[in-house]
């Protein structure tokens, strides 16, 4: 089943309609409030987990005084864990909504690969990305292009953050650990630990990556496409304008 609605006429019926300096916004009701406070949560903890990741794996310089009077790396550390755990429990409740909530909060987790119509819709938008087209299709969830970055980009991303960043984590934890039991057979996977360290780190790299395009896309769509995004995953309103 297909979420995506091309054009504003093809969209649900709008909760409001107004005229405001001779245009006429219509609004619709997209994003319940789980998955709006999930974003921001789990924006934050993105944000937590890069900065401390970063010098986790680049410490700061020695410190002066006594080591045992100085614990910054032991605080970074510790918020970098703190910070894996609620992105791992956000998603797994993520997850849950999706099954619970209305079909936008199950865009996330599936695309409709299958469906030729999907395909000309997305590479409609990459036109309207690349400034090819005038003006971009509307949708009320997320455009066929922004589907896509959000499953193959964030979802898979997150998720491989979460399965290595537990097993590195099952190491300190030792053996017999919930952490160990569950995540210990990634590193021989990967062949050893630094090999997972490695490539952890590089999730790092690639999460920032999208991040940046992410923040991008949405400031654009605000701009240039004249329907809301960024204020919609604070009010669960989009509105376009005609």
């Amino acid at each position: 089943m297909s979420t995506s609605h091309p054009s504003l006429a093809r969209a649900p019926a709008a909760d409001d309609s107004t005229v405001q300096h001779g245009q006429t916004i219509k609004s619709v009701y997209v994003y319940e409030a789980p998955v709006r406070v999930w974003h921001w949560i789990n924006a934050l903890a993105i944000t937590v987990l890069a900065i401390t990741g970063y010098f986790i794996g680049v410490p700061l310089p020695t410190q002066p005084g006594e080591a045992s009077a100085n614990y910054l790396m032991g605080y970074i550390r510790f918020a970098h864990f703190a910070a894996g755990y609620l992105l791992a429990v956000g998603i797994a409740g993520r997850a849950y909504w999706a099954l619970v909530g209305n079909h936008h909060a199950r865009e996330l987790f599936w695309v409709p690969v299958f469906q030729k119509a999907y395909w000309a819709e997305l590479f409609a938008m990459l036109k309207w990305y690349a400034f090819i087209s005038a003006r971009p299709g509307r949708y009320v969830g997320h455009n066929p292009l922004a589907r896509l970055a959000m499953f193959s980009g964030f979802l898979m991303i997150t998720l491989f953050m979460i399965v290595t960043g537990f097993a590195l984590y099952g190491e300190g934890a030792q053996m017999g650990s919930w952490q160990e039991r569950l995540f210990g057979w990634v590193i021989p996977l990967f062949g050893q630990s630094q090999d997972v360290h490695t490539w952890h780190r590089m999730g790092l790299w690639a999460m920032v990556l999208f991040v940046i395009l992410h923040v991008y896309a949405a400031i654009r769509e605000d701009i240039m496409g004249r329907q809301s995004i960024v204020s919609t995953m604070i009010s669960g309103y989009r509105t376009f304008k005609d």
